[in-house]
Formats: C-alpha cells, sequence, structure tokens
C-alpha cells in the first residue's frame, strides 16, 4: 500500500521504518509512462521506493510556465499506487523551503551554463537546489532520472560526485509516443497541428545519429528542423557523453530545444561517431 505523506515529519516517520535501500523519483507531478517507467525500473532496484511530488518555484524563469504548469495530484497518486510506490512525498512550498526562499543555492557551474543554461538562466540552480534537499530529505541511497533531460542528469552526476553525497544515480532511457515525440509533461500544451510540428524533433535526432561524422551528424539534423516552419530552433548542439568536447571518435550526444508554438521542447538522442578511413 502506498502512503502518502506531505510534512518532513512525517516522511521521517516513514523513512524510519523503510529498514533497506531506499530509491527515490523525483518529479514535478503531471505523471506520464516516462514517469511510471522511471518508478517501474526503481521498483526493479528496491522494494522501497520514494516518490517526490512538487513543482519547484526556484527553477522557473520569471517569463516561464511556473502558474499554468500542470497539477494533477489526484491523478499521480493513483498512478503511484498502480505501479507500487511505497510512499509518495508531495509537500508544499513551506515544507522544502521552510524559511522562505533560500539565500544559498547551487552554483550549477560551466556545465550550467551551456545549452539549457544558456536559454533559461537560473533554472539549473533552482534545480540542483531542490534535488539535493530532496536527496537528504528522503535519505536516499539510489536515485532514478529520465536521459530526456540529459544535461539535468549530467549536473546532476556533478554535483553528487563532488559534494561526495554518496547517492547512486541512474540514467533510465527516454520514453517516447509510437510516433517518435519524448513523453513530456508539458506535451498536453500542445494543438493538433502543433504536435506534428514537434515530431521534427525527433526525427531530425534520428536523421543526425544515422551519421558518423560530425558535421554530417550535425547537417543531417539540421535540415530537418530548417524545414520544419511550426518548430523554432533554439539550439541544436553535439557534445561528448558527459557534455564536454565532441570525440573524434565513440559516444556522443546529440541535443536540441526549439519553441513549437508556446511550449518550449527539448530532446536528445545518442550517437557513436566513427574516425574517417
Amino acid at each position: 500500500m502506498t502512503q502518502v505523506v506531505h510534512t518532513r515529519d512525517e516522511l521521517a516517520a516513514v523513512l524510519d521504518a523503510a529498514g533497506g535501500e531506499i530509491a527515490v523519483v523525483m518529479t514535478m507531478g503531471a505523471l506520464h509512462e516516462g514517469h511510471r517507467r522511471l518508478i517501474r525500473v526503481a521498483r526493479e532496484r528496491s522494494p522501497f521506493v520514494v516518490v517526490t511530488i512538487f513543482v519547484n518555484p526556484l527553477q522557473f524563469g520569471p517569463a516561464e510556465d511556473f502558474e499554468k504548469y500542470p497539477r494533477t495530484l489526484d491523478e499521480d497518486l493513483e498512478a503511484c499506487r498502480a505501479e507500487g510506490a511505497a510512499v509518495v512525498f508531495a509537500p508544499g512550498r513551506d515544507d522544502v523551503y521552510p524559511g522562505g526562499a533560500p539565500s544559498i543555492t547551487m552554483n550549477p557551474g560551466p556545465l550550467g551554463a551551456i545549452l539549457e543554461g544558456a536559454s533559461r538562466p537560473g533554472h539549473f540552480s533552482g534545480m540542483l537546489t531542490v534535488v539535493e534537499k530532496l536527496l537528504r530529505l528522503t535519505r536516499a541511497d539510489v536515485a532514478f532520472f529520465g536521459e530526456k533531460d540529459f544535461q539535468q542528469l549530467a549536473l546532476i552526476r556533478r554535483m553528487v560526485v563532488d559534494l561526495e553525497l554518496g547517492v547512486e544515480i541512474v540514467g533510465v532511457p527516454t520514453v517516447r509516443e509510437d510516433d517518435g515525440l519524448a513523453l513530456s509533461s508539458r506535451n498536453r500544451y500542445l494543438s493538433p497541428t502543433e504536435r506534428i510540428s514537434a515530431l521534427a524533433l525527433s526525427r531530425a535526432l534520428r536523421e543526425g545519429a544515422v551519421h558518423s561524422e560530425p558535421k554530417a551528424v550535425l547537417a543531417a539534423a539540421g535540415k530537418i528542423l530548417a524545414d520544419e516552419p511550426g518548430a523554432r530552433l533554439d539550439y541544436l548542439e553535439l557534445t561528448g557523453p558527459d557534455l564536454g568536447a565532441v570525440p573524434t571518435d565513440g559516444p556522443a550526444r546529440l541535443l536540441v530545444a526549439a519553441r513549437v508554438g508556446a511550449t518550449r521542447l527539448i530532446d536528445n538522442v545518442s550517437i557513436v561517431l566513427r574516425k574517417e578511413a
């Protein structure tokens, strides 16, 4: 049976009785199949899975969608029960930030200044601040994050290593619709026409992944996006697997962000580069 708690004290009481490894899945609610997959993968690792549901104000910019971000707690709790989560921690803002907005927050460093960080100043500072808090509050031994938010995953891994938090971070592959669109809570904002335009992101990644030379990867992906007027490109970047320099040979990552209508979408795919003969 899934226990639902809302305060730090309630969470602590439940965790005191956990008796074993604690696996954590952090969400902002509006759960979809991608989140459910995270819970299932976590349950394969540990019978005691904590799901957190908290729309974190610190990671939204002033022109972003904090107020209209979907809040569907009743449906989210049903999904967590169906997937066998042991605990759902759904705190209010005062439970996460009892002293109000924190005066000290996480600095994401150079890795947080590129890609999403360049487009959304302050986003990663707010994200890392709440993740660090929730890792401690949930007493996590292992935490699961989706690869769709690949830069987020890379930053969390870096934070855990640099601050010696002693938590294992596991990345779970992106879950997609049958037509290739990466699952996102923001997909519900898309009109039918916009949703068709949004498919250009995943199509561009697939076309890029066919190639193994960096210029060819970017050219193939870029052409798909240039031919879709309904998707306004923010960035299309090829990086190393840790978001560092592009390797001449071996694993790499192709990342894209674009705005479709009023909705900003991101996606990425793993690519293997090969040296030219």
